[in-house]
């Protein structure tokens, strides 16, 4: 159950980072609501903001590096650990869907370089569809004599989305047959018909960019269909015959980031549990330390110990995902409930033993706590892997 000296090294690298240049910034980009590229661009310069150092931690055999690493950005500051990470979901996309040559060619442009910082967003969410995959209405229109799809919708809550360099767009190729007639698209910089009007202020990671995408008749080239024509015609006629097939390519991106989501989750808790704990021993009422109070003692005795549960399910997950092993109890989803749970409950605790001080935005707990409450709502509600959970575990199909 111990760390590797590899992963040690691996957390201590990526610690340092959140404690000497995320955490001193996280007040100010928190209070501007804007993208820290001058932290994107420091992460790049050390070579965590790439895809070279994300295809290790990928390739990493028990899975856990990508937790690892997190888990750290994350209790440096929720809003800048998401600005450095929110480029990875697109990664993914491509990963997981795309051609050896569409990953050589647009992955590297998902992240530019240290002298030109870049990010990239997934667009899958929709106004009338966010946990609703299945209702998703952007569509795209294949011109066979000019090998080009067309692409026309909206989409909601895009992490990047507007100032990405490359969006990665998922569409409904064939509407008969739901989640797997949809499919995924590479959006190349500064194509005519992508549009963001509108920024979304969030309550919480507000250092990170959220925004509506609008897609005006966009025009790819057949190129930019993930996977490639061939794939996906094999796709749609196995789904035709009822045959089993892969599935929606959203819901593919999101298995691949489930534990991912959750470790992040985690750090956010961690760094609420930390905070409150040095504040609990020096802070004096009635002539001794706080934390010399069974109250107090024990509300940070379990902090601990559900932040430690929650991260040992996120580590499960991740190691069953990168080996193959089939979430047949819905593990992936077990790991992102708990996880989400225990940093809303955490983080609102630690503001609790705090009191008043808590309140205020003098200390960080309550940026946490803000940053906190989407881990119970994005890729997935808690509602959603709760269903995942109890559709598994009971082998029905419950709505």
């Amino acid at each position: 159950m111990e760390l590797s000296e590899e992963h040690t090294d691996l957390k201590d690298w990526a610690h340092g980072f959140a404690a000497e240049v995320i955490r001193p910034a996280a007040e100010e980009w928190d209070e501007r609501e804007a993208t820290p590229w001058p932290v994107l661009q420091e992460a790049a310069k050390i070579e965590l903001y790439n895809f070279e150092t994300l295809a290790s931690f990928w390739g990493d055999e028990t899975g856990l590096s990508l937790p690892i690493v997190n888990e750290e950005l994350f209790w440096g500051d929720g809003g800048i650990g998401m600005a450095i990470f929110g480029t990875t979901l697109a990664v993914a996309g491509i990963f997981s869907s795309g051609t050896p040559e569409q990953m050589v060619e647009w992955i590297p442009q998902c992240y530019g370089d240290a002298d030109d910082v870049k990010v990239a967003a997934f667009c899958s969410s929709e106004p009338e569809s966010g946990s609703d995959v299945g209702a998703m209405r952007t569509k795209a229109v294949y011109d066979e004599a000019k090998d080009q799809w067309t692409l026309s919708g909206a989409k909601a809550w895009a992490t990047n989305g507007g100032i990405a360099n490359i969006h990665v767009v998922q569409a409904v190729v064939d509407p008969s047959l739901g989640t797997r007639g949809q499919a995924g698209f590479i959006i190349p910089p500064n194509t005519p018909g992508l549009e963001s009007t509108r920024k979304i202020k969030k309550m919480g990671l507000r250092a990170s960019h959220t925004a509506d995408v609008f897609l005006d008749d966009v025009v790819v080239p057949g190129s930019c269909l993930l996977g490639g024509k061939e794939k996906l015609d094999e796709r749609l006629a196995k789904a035709r015959e009822g045959k089993r097939s892969q599935g929606s390519a959203a819901m593919q991106t999101f298995e691949l980031s489930r534990p991912t989501v959750g470790s992040q989750a985690i750090g956010i808790a961690r760094g609420a549990y930390e905070y409150a704990l040095e504040y609990a021993k020096g802070r004096e009422t009635f002539g001794r330390p706080i934390i010399d109070n069974q109250s107090i003692a024990f509300t940070l005795a379990d902090m601990k110990t559900e932040i430690d549960a929650a991260r040992l399910l996120v580590w499960r997950a991740a190691w069953m995902g990168r080996n193959g092993v089939p979430f047949e109890a819905g593990e992936g989803s077990m790991s992102k409930l708990k996880a989400g749970r225990v940093a809303v409950w955490a983080t609102e605790r630690a503001i609790q033993i705090l009191g008043g001080a808590g309140y205020s935005r003098e200390h960080p707990v309550e940026r946490m706590h803000r940053d906190s409450k989407i881990y119970d709502i994005f890729e997935g509600t808690e509602q959603i892997q709760q269903l995942v959970i109890a559709r598994n575990i009971s082998g029905r199909h419950i709505a």
